[in-house]
Parts: structure tokens; sequence; C-alpha cells
């Protein structure tokens, strides 16, 4: 069993490989949401030992707060680590906004709870940046929710190595969240080294390229889903990305593995980055993805992938 580890400078831990879960109610994100079969993904994942469950306001919207939150009263709730998100408000022609003002965020977090059913929320994001709210106040906010123990944890997402320098001047940031991942290596420009240096955890989201980089693919695969729009998905990048992830089929055959459990260890050998939310919705790929959590890679290995998907 992989060791758990804390989440910046709290005393939250938590396995290393966490559940993303905006396919639990998130209807506003895909097609033919079973809120039932999304239960049993989370249920199958906390009986396969994550301990960590990712979930947002904007899932659903709403819905897949309310979801986790029916799951959770199966469960020992000191067990189950719980982070959530916000910074999505609605004016009052029901236009939405990003708000990272202190006011929103206490009605945020309070709304949260009531969702969950829960006493409290063990990370808490801003889950992105507005263009108007000093960082270090919108955090300044959530650390005094901290203090009242409705949250545990403090965490940013989809920030800037700037943003998050601002949000951290009181050194109350535990956790990042952003994009990342080996077609995506823009982290590697400076927020890895300042979470490291600040302990900071760096948590990646799309760490498997929406399933590219899980080895499953090839030139034939067609998309009609939110991959049809990303970056890497696209004609003559999806071809060369093909053939650099078909060269890690032979190392992932030296460790046993799949290649997606590969990509997962490599990121373990990143400074700061502890915690990974792999997309996963059937208990057996729970189950392998936790296995990358207990895979050293040899370094001979680990320079091969650096170098293949050098920036």
């Amino acid at each position: 069993m992989a060791e758990f580890v804390s989440l910046g400078k709290s005393e939250v831990a938590v396995h290393p490989i966490a559940l993303g879960t905006n396919f639990v109610g998130g209807h506003n994100l895909y097609k033919d949401v079973d809120e039932e079969a999304g239960k049993n993904t989370v249920r199958e994942a906390i009986d396969a030992g994550v301990t960590m469950l990712d979930t947002a306001f904007i899932y659903g919207p709403k819905r897949s707060e309310e979801l986790i939150g029916e799951v959770l009263k199966e469960y020992n709730r000191e067990d189950i680590v719980v982070a959530t998100k916000a910074a999505q408000n609605y004016d009052d022609n029901g236009e939405m906004f990003v708000d990272n003002s202190p006011e929103f965020f206490r009605q945020a977090v309070d709304e949260a709870l009531e969702r969950l059913d829960t006493d409290y929320i063990d990370l808490f994001y801003i889950h992105n940046p507005d263009d108007k709210t000093p960082k270090n106040e919108a955090v300044s906010a959530l650390q005094e929710l901290k203090e009242q123990g409705r949250i545990k944890a403090i965490g940013v997402s989809n920030f800037s190595l700037e943003q998050l320098k601002e949000a951290n001047q009181d050194g109350y940031v535990d956790v990042i969240q952003n994009e990342y991942n080996l077609f995506n290596r823009e982290a590697e420009d400076g927020i890895l080294q300042y979470t490291a240096d600040n302990n900071i955890t760096f948590i990646p989201f799309f760490p498997l390229a929406a399933g590219l980089l899980a080895g499953k693919y090839d030139e034939n695969t067609k998309f009609d889903d939110l991959r049809a729009n990303l970056p890497f998905y696209q004609e003559d990048t999806f071809k060369e990305n093909l053939a650099k992830v078909d060269q890690l089929k032979s190392l992932a055959e030296k460790y046993g593995e799949d290649v997606a459990q590969i990509v997962l260890a490599f990121y373990f050998t990143r400074p700061s980055l502890d915690v990974i939310i792999p997309g996963a919705k059937k208990g057996e790929q729970i189950k392998a993805n936790m296995r990358a959590a207990e895979i050293d890679l040899d370094p001979e290995d680990v320079e091969f992938i650096d170098e293949l998907f050098s920036k």
C-alpha cells in the first residue's frame, strides 16, 4: 500500500491516487449521465482504498456534490477526504461570472457544506481566478473558514505562477490544481519549483490527456466530446502524440503494467507532485491506477520518458 501524503502544510493526508467525480451528476458535462452508476463508481473507489474525492460546484452544477454527500453517509466520514471548488457566481440576469470576493466564498462554503451534507470540507479550492479580487484577500477569507473548522485545507486552481505567489503571500495555500501532462508541461516552467519550495502540493488535472496517454487509441479513433477540441487531439498533432505513446508500450511491458500506470508513475518523480486524479469510471481501472503509486521507475526510464516528451 502506498504511503499517504499530506496536502501542503495542512493535516489532511491522502492516498496519492484520488478520484475525480465530474462524471457523478455532471449533467452539464456529459450526455446520458447515470447517477446511480456514478455513485457506484465512488463506492468502488473507496472500497479499493481511494481516500480523496474531488468534486466541484460546477459539476452538475451542484448535483455532483449532492450525490457525493449521499455516498459519504455510507462510510465513516473521517476516512474520506472531500475536495470541492467554487468561483462561479450568477448575476441578477442569471448570467454566470467568476467571483473571488471574500463574501462569495463565505456563502459558497456554506452552500457546499449543505449540498455535501457534512460539517466540514477537507480541501476547498478557488476554482478559477477573477480579474479584480486580490488573491491574498480571497485566500484570507478561506483561512478564516479554516480557523473556524469549516474547511481543513486551502487550494487554488487554474492560477498562473504570479497569481499563486499573490495568493500565497501569507503562506496559507496548501494545494494548487492545474493542467499538467506529458503533452503540456508548462507547470515545469516555474510553478513546480515554487510549490516544492513553499510546501504546496501540486495536483495535475488532465494527467492522462483525457485518455490519450493511456495508450488505448489509434489513428482511426474518433471523438465527438470535449476531446475533439483539445489541442493534443487535433489531426497532425494527434498522430505525432500517438507515435510517442506507442514508444511507452515496451516500457510498460518491462514493468508488467499498462501505459497509463507508467505515465502516472513518471509524474510522481516531479517535485511537489504528490497526488494525481486520473479519470476512471470502473473499479478495475481505479485499482490499476492505484498501483502507479507503488511503481519505482528506473532512472534511465525516467530520463527516456522525459526526453521523449521534451517540451
